[in-house]
């Protein structure tokens, strides 16, 4: 599979982003770039008039900046918003892998699985019995798709992605390498001095328009469903528990453990390393620092951090505090002095 390269002009470019162009919209551009990776033929972005000094003296050929924004003498695309128009930007010059079309000869497709039209399945994919692939999948070599799967359409599975059994993805779903997806829940109860293992007989369901980073987990339920919301974005490196409900359009960082039956609602963000106690409620838009510690409870809209977790704050104040406290430390001991040579003094 090789990559497909292209390049336009900015007047092509304007159009995409719906922009404005001033001064030559004929410049040919080849890559979108960092501004301080830029060569003659990218196109870099500022987003407000701090970063536009840079970016205007960078070798890119045009800047993308805010509407407003005055003549430069740097051929420019103005947009409402910049970091958004570079996504789109970004979008176009992103390499379009070649989809080998068709089955693998290699590849083993389980009794009574369907696959939809357009399907790229590659080199020793395994796909098991009663499995339903919807259309335009693209499943690369060596992905592991479990008996009685369901998978939407356009969906992507990268290689050594490996789906249990049972488990439900809609559509537009990306999973990156190395994850597993619905894999047992860590559930023990103690006998004596030994643990014994609580089957995991629930599921797991993934809504539309999901990604999922390299290396995560995501466990299937006890009994029930683990789900995650449509349009949810997840990290490398994260550990979802088993009947962990997600709501729409969160974000999940690095690194993050959310413990099961944990109940997280939609549009929360939840940062790299933060690690969530079992059972607990996020409300939406809710907002978790990194490392943050969170053992209870956190309201709609509440920004939180720390360990243990507390509204955002709060915690700055409690930080500002433990670095006066050498200081405080000494004054206390300077009182205790001046204390005590007025006890002697007054004996």
């Amino acid at each position: 599979m090789g990559y497909e390269t292209l390049s336009l002009k900015v007047k092509d470019l304007a159009e995409r982003i719906d922009g404005l162009v001033v001064g030559d919209s004929e410049i040919e551009i080849s890559a979108a770039s960092d501004v301080e990776d830029a060569v003659e033929g990218d196109i870099v972005f500022a987003e407000d008039a701090k970063h536009l000094k840079s970016a205007v003296a960078s070798n890119a050929s045009a800047v993308i900046a805010l509407k407003d924004t005055p003549p430069s003498g740097k051929t420019m695309i103005l947009v409402d918003k910049p970091r958004l128009a570079f996504a789109q930007v970004l979008e176009a010059f992103s390499p379009a892998l070649r989809r080998e079309p068709g089955i693998h000869p290699s590849a083993y497709i389980g009794e009574g699985s369907e696959i939809g039209e357009n399907p790229s399945i590659g080199y020793n994919a395994y796909v098991g019995q009663n499995t339903r692939i919807g259309d335009n999948a693209f499943i690369y070599p060596f992905a592991y798709i479990g008996d009685g799967v369901v998978i939407g359409d356009n969906c992507v599975i990268h290689p050594f992605v490996s789906i249990y059994h049972d488990v439900i993805l809609g559509n537009n779903v990306v999973i990156h390498s190395g994850s597993v997806i619905g894999a047992d829940g860590f559930g023990y109860t103690k006998v004596g001095e030994r643990h014994y293992k609580i089957p995991q007989i629930g599921t797991l369901v993934i809504g539309d328009d999901v990604e999922i980073g390299s290396n995560t987990s995501i466990d299937r339920a006890r009994t029930g469903k683990t789900v995650i919301g449509n349009g949810t974005k997840i990290d490398n490196l994260v550990q979802i528990g088993h009947n962990v409900s997600v709501g729409e359009n969160c974000i999940i960082v690095s690194q993050t453990g959310i413990s099961g039956s944990a109940n997280i609602g939609s549009r929360v963000i939840i940062t790299g390393q933060a690690g969530l106690k079992d059972h607990i409620s996020i409300g939406n838009d809710a907002v978790l620092a990194g490392r943050a510690g969170v053992f209870g409870d956190v309201a709609p809209g509440e920004f939180v951090s720390g360990y243990p977790a507390r509204p955002h704050l709060e915690n700055m104040k409690m930080l500002a505090a433990q670095r006066k406290l050498p200081d405080t430390m000494k004054q206390v001991k300077e009182l205790e002095k001046r204390i005590a040579e007025l006890e002697e003094r007054l004996k």
